[in-house]
């Protein structure tokens, strides 16, 4: 039983003739019909085990984007159900309105509308309903949890989606061109043509030419249905923040625009979530479905303080396929100590794929780093070091160029065992290796 504002307010009611009058004879008399009219008004209200709950919501739902759903209460009692309801979803669903009045009348069933505009990702859920059922006199009300669990599955936002139709049409170019007119590795028969001087010889088609007793070239186009394995890095360095966010969100962005704009392309995409082991898996990713199911696999995604089994990657790859691949490693490059067993796998893996690995750049260490122009200046780095604050500024722009030189040392030694080092900030980084995708893509790499 829950006693409403309404009751408090007439059993204070009770507090007048016992200052007015001396005695506390009028405040019995109030409190005992105050008492009694609660009881009366207790018995009329609805029972609350004659009421059903009934759910219509999407099982997905993008981070910071808005989606409906309905809670339907259907009262098989005899009295007049007078509610207020309360869906006791997780507060980073983002459920609005958090409480709704139903007036539900004997036998019928009403709708309450819902908006969820969720604003963390992973999955949010519900054990119940809270339900309190008010009398006519909305003194008391009967309150129950009804169970009705739910849960709603928060996919990342996919911010660099807008980055998505510069790089499609980049694509058709690629498509349209017929300038790879030479057999190589990486291209696909396109078409015949008629031949132009400059055409290279051995792009000649002999059996169409003497079919026709013309010359006739071959021309050639970027392959289709090639095997693109993007590996999401969980481990201890997703869990870096950057920005207030953490590095993993950065690898998740980039692992949807590269498979968006991958699939598009008509190539097979696979995802992997890895720490010390597989998290999460998306083998085959087509362009109708890649979206959706990177989003809901990468939704589930958080990063652990564990090292990345990065000896395991070769040996995931080899299972997804056994031609040549374009992997792409998204993760950061901070230092050689913490970067060693990535840089000990990526010789063996460049041999057989083309490798691509991601490095994202702190704002607020390079900020700090080319503070007053003083990035790779002694003198800058010197000047001001007469106060206090300005060693302590000094220490902190030594210690910001000491990350970024690291950085760099790792990423150049990355770069000697054969991959593509794409380095940025967390808005720089999805587009990036994009554009990587699609340089490899245009050079026949694949």
């Amino acid at each position: 039983m829950a006693l409403s504002g309404r009751f408090v307010a007439l059993l204070a009611v009770a507090v007048v003739p016992t200052v007015l009058l001396g005695s506390g004879w009028g405040a019995s008399a109030w409190i005992g019909l105050l008492v009694v009219a609660s009881a009366v008004d207790l018995l009329l209200a609805a029972d609350l085990r004659q009421v059903r709950v009934e759910r219509r919501m999407p099982r997905l739902a993008r981070r910071d984007t808005g989606a409906d759903g309905t809670l339907v209460l259907a009262n098989d009692g005899r009295r007049v159900l007078r509610a207020l309801v309360r869906d006791m979803w997780e507060p980073s669903a983002g459920q609005e309105p958090r409480r709704v009045r139903l007036t539900v009348p004997a036998g019928e069933r009403r709708t309450a509308r819902m908006r969820f505009t969720p604003f963390r990702r992973g999955r949010r859920t519900t054990t119940g309903i809270a339900i309190r059922a008010s009398g006519p006199l909305g003194l008391v009300a009967r309150q129950r949890v009804v169970p009705a669990p739910a849960e709603l599955v928060v996919t990342p936002p996919f911010r660099s989606r807008r980055h998505l139709p510069s790089r499609l049409a980049r694509l058709r170019e690629l498509d349209g061109e017929t300038t790879l007119q030479l057999r190589g590795h990486g291209t696909e028969f396109d078409s015949l043509r008629d031949y132009v001087r400059g055409d290279d010889v051995r792009s000649i088609d002999w059996r169409a030419t003497a079919r026709r007793q013309d010359l006739v070239v071959r021309t050639w186009r970027p392959e289709r249905d090639r095997r693109v394995v993007v590996v999401v890095d969980a481990g201890r360095a997703g869990a870096g923040r950057v920005d207030d966010e953490p590095r993993l969100d950065t690898a998740i962005e980039t692992a949807l625009l590269v498979g968006a704009l991958a699939a598009a392309a008509g190539d097979r995409v696979d995802l992997v979530v890895l720490d010390d082991a597989v998290r999460g898996r998306v083998l085959s990713a087509t362009r109708s479905d890649v979206v959706q199911r990177f989003g809901e696999a990468l939704a589930l995604a958080e990063p652990e303080l564990r090292p990345t089994d990065w000896a395991a990657v070769p040996g995931i790859v080899d299972a997804v396929t056994t031609q040549r691949a374009l992997v792409v490693l998204a993760t950061s490059l901070d230092s050689v100590g913490a970067s060693g067993d990535l840089l000990t796998v990526l010789p063996t893996l460049a041999r057989r794929h083309a490798v691509v690995v991601t490095s994202i750049e702190d704002p607020a260490v390079v900020r700090m780093a080319v503070a007053d122009g003083s990035r790779g200046s002694v003198a800058g780095l010197l000047s001001g070091a007469g106060s206090a604050n300005g060693s302590v500024d000094v220490y902190r722009r030594a210690a910001a160029e000491r990350s970024l030189l690291d950085a760099d040392g790792v990423a150049d030694v990355a770069r000697r065992a054969g991959a593509e080092v794409v380095r940025g900030l967390p808005e720089e980084v999805p587009p990036r290796t994009a554009d990587a995708y699609l340089r490899a893509k245009a050079a026949g790499r694949l």
